[in-house]
């Protein structure tokens, strides 16, 4: 354990030197890669969202690819077209930007909603269909999208059939004063990731999230993983909560979260830590908590308040 635990801490250490100031941030994006999720970064152009991106690949020793999503962006441009071959007298599929280890889908909600339900149901089923023929994505297969926050020129929402496809959903913010500074210094002559080093490959990266996988969960907190979605579903203010799909991925980021941690058990406070993330873009609020503007992410911490905390004897399986 300590081992895999020394290669986490060297993995975060090398993109905190491209990512400045958001430790926290990495962590849980960190957290969701093993967890075999895909991330949802939501922010304002410029606080560094592709700048991460690029930092995980290079770090993770990934092959990457980036789409910048506009609004004549098609579903072939991203899994892959059949092309006619007259020497050999048959189709030959020429993949999409799809096929790679870690895709940056950029402004993922600037494109149309027929591109977006092609790219995230290959993202949920982990293949492409084309012309009748499935291909496999490559392992591992993690998407970062990024989208501007709705309101911006050219932005739609994305549908919450298809934010559920994301494990969890996160905002960069703005550095605060010091790291602010430090980027100034550092920034304005140099490229911030060529000071990134690899740490890992795919192969051990696979390892590390087959670790993951097998952390113990006991049975008291599948038991509060299931009331809080449950809690969800009953809230004055929610007219659609988690579903089963939803908590799941809170099962599972609850695994990360205590794996990058340094136990392979989870305690309920590791359901607590990441709940929020998890759950809060996977809620729909009704008609009167919108005119009230409540948010989300306010009701996943009411919850977490209302629902009781079992107790769990720590280090036992």
């Amino acid at each position: 354990m300590d081992s895999y635990h020394q290669k986490i801490q060297q993995v975060l250490e090398e993109i905190e030197k491209v990512v400045i100031g958001k430790n926290e941030i990495l962590e849980k994006i960190f957290m969701a890669i093993l967890a075999s999720g895909h991330v949802l970064m939501e922010d304002v152009p410029g606080v560094g969202k592709t700048t991460t991106a690029m930092a995980f690949a290079r770090v993770l020793g990934l092959e990457t690819r980036r789409v910048q999503f506009t609004s004549d962006t098609v579903p072939s441009d991203i899994l892959g077209f059949s092309i006619y071959d007259k020497k050999e007298e048959l189709f030959v599929y020429k993949p999409g930007a799809i096929m790679t280890n870690l895709l940056l889908a950029d402004e993922i909600n600037r494109t149309s909603s027929k591109t977006q339900s092609a790219l995230l149901e290959a993202m949920e089923e982990r293949h492409v269909s084309v012309d009748g023929k499935t291909y496999p994505l490559p392992t591992p297969f993690v998407v970062l999208a990024t989208q501007n926050p709705t309101g911006s020129a050219g932005t739609t929402m994305l549908p919450n059939s298809q934010l559920d496809r994301f494990l969890i959903k996160i905002s960069m913010g703005y550095p605060d004063l010091k790291s602010q500074i430090s980027i100034l210094q550092d920034r304005h002559t140099t490229d911030p990731l060529e000071k990134a080093q690899p740490v890992l490959n795919k192969e051990q990266l696979q390892e590390l999230i087959a670790q993951t996988t097998a952390v113990h969960v006991a049975e008291p907190i599948y038991a509060y993983i299931a009331n809080l979605a449950q809690a969800t579903r009953e809230h004055a203010a929610v007219q659609l909560g988690v579903s089963p799909r939803g908590a799941l991925a809170v099962c599972r980021m609850a695994k990360a979260y205590a794996f990058v941690n340094g136990r392979d058990y989870v305690v309920p406070e590791d359901v607590a830590a990441i709940f929020p993330d998890v759950a809060a873009h996977r809620l729909m609020l009704n008609a009167k908590a919108r005119m009230m503007e409540l948010d989300a992410g306010q009701i996943t911490q009411e919850i977490l308040k209302q629902v009781t905390m079992p107790t769990v004897k720590t280090g036992v399986k």
